[in-house]
């Protein structure tokens, strides 16, 4: 019975509070009370920590779209991480062209050129694929993850002190409402009872409203004291928290440079893949023709793989291909000249010549021999170098 007594006692005293609070909000907002301003360090932090998570979320779910474009796949991955449960493994996009490439190629032939190409180039997707889903791996778990730690974790504690400050807040602007209103009676009954003394003659005894009132103001007066003292006690845990939003900027600069990092990883292994097909494609044999009938080219010079360092890919619009007067002059050339190299290029086969960029090497053109091709000669080494990869010298 006496537990259910202080259970009543105290669901009417957060009555109370609530309604007091409400009240005092609804008057400012209507502009008939005062309100107690927060400093401009706080309201700094504050207004910093609510920046921050709105980006936070913004770059948090569009990282997520980019490495998961399906929202189906997003959803459900959702899901079965509500559900602690470890989400199925399903095919990426480029593994499942690489299985068609493969099955396609194979069903054609591989000892075809097409159906050959076909399962190098499966070959090729599906490690693009594996690639794609250490991205995806990585990324998780050392971007995707502390931002959504912050998210769910420290911000919901700002906000819970956040809310609390304000509770508070309107605690003290209530106590101080309360307060002035206090002093407004106890000043107006004294006066009314000096106006009695000098001359009512209506016999009315103001002393117990009086002291009524002023046990009233002594107690509105306590009562501010110690709002404002759990105003100041909570706007200080509320600084703390917030100041420590630099904290977590400069941890979210790490994994910011983790993310950069895995994607720098990601692209320059995709780049090397597609390098290494390539060659392998353009090792093919020279007499067959590309679906408009042209003469097959030699492959299109492109950074050597040594520049994909920790740093960046080169890009391929810094590349610069022989004028073509100087590949009529190399096609037209009769007995041996001199060429300067202008890229590096790996032989793709035995009959190729591989060649470092700036070295000078005496060329000569075969009878029969495709016209984007010359034969190179460097010492007792020779074989097919491409047209392209050649500056004619004087």
């Amino acid at each position: 019975m006496n537990i259910m007594d202080f259970n009543v006692k105290k669901l009417a005293a957060d009555a109370g509070t609530f309604l007091s609070r409400a009240v005092q909000f609804t008057e400012e907002k209507l502009g008939q009370a005062e309100k107690t301003e927060l400093d401009a360090h706080l309201e700094n932090l504050l207004s910093k920590a609510e920046c921050t998570k709105i980006w936070t979320e913004k770059i948090m779910k569009q990282t997520e779209v980019l490495l998961q474009p399906n929202p189906n796949a997003r959803i459900e991955e959702f899901v079965y991480e509500k559900l602690d449960r470890k989400a199925p493994s399903r095919i990426n996009n480029p593994e499942l062209l690489g299985q068609y490439m493969i099955d396609a190629g194979t069903e054609f032939g591989p000892g075809t050129a097409y159906g050959n190409a076909l399962i190098k180039c499966g070959e090729t997707q599906k490690r693009i694929g594996t690639a794609d889903r250490e991205l995806i791996q990585t990324s998780a778990l050392n971007f995707l993850t502390p931002l959504r730690n912050f998210i769910e974790g420290d911000y919901k504690t700002i906000a819970k002190e956040r809310k609390l400050l304000q509770n508070k807040r309107l605690d003290l602007d209530a106590a101080k409402t309360r307060l002035k209103k206090a002093k407004a009676a106890e000043t107006r009954a004294s006066q009314l009872n000096s106006a009695r003394l000098e001359g009512d003659n209506i016999m009315v005894n103001f002393s117990y409203m009086l002291n009524l009132l002023h046990v009233k103001w002594l107690k509105s007066e306590q009562e501010l004291r110690i709002t404002q003292s759990e105003f100041d006690r909570q706007a200080e845990i509320t600084r703390l928290l917030l100041e420590g939003i630099s904290s977590t900027h400069a941890h979210h600069l790490r994994c910011l440079n983790d993310f950069v990092e895995a994607q720098m990883t990601y692209y320059a292994q995709c780049y090397q893949y597609m390098l290494d097909l390539q060659k392998q494609l353009g090792s093919f044999p020279s007499n067959y023709h590309s679906n408009n009938n042209q003469t097959s080219m030699a492959p299109v010079p492109s950074a050597s793989s040594n520049v994909i360092g920790s740093s960046a890919l080169t890009s391929t619009s810094n590349l610069v291909i022989t004028s073509p007067s100087n590949l009529t002059d190399l096609k037209e050339c009769s007995g041996s000249r001199r060429a300067r190299v202008l890229y590096d290029y790996d032989a793709a086969n035995s009959t190729e010549l591989s060649l470092l960029a700036d070295e000078v090497i005496t060329v000569f053109s075969v009878v029969g021999m495709d016209s984007d091709w010359l034969m190179g000669e460097r010492g007792n080494q020779k074989g097919r170098v491409p047209i392209t990869y050649l500056e004619l010298l004087n």
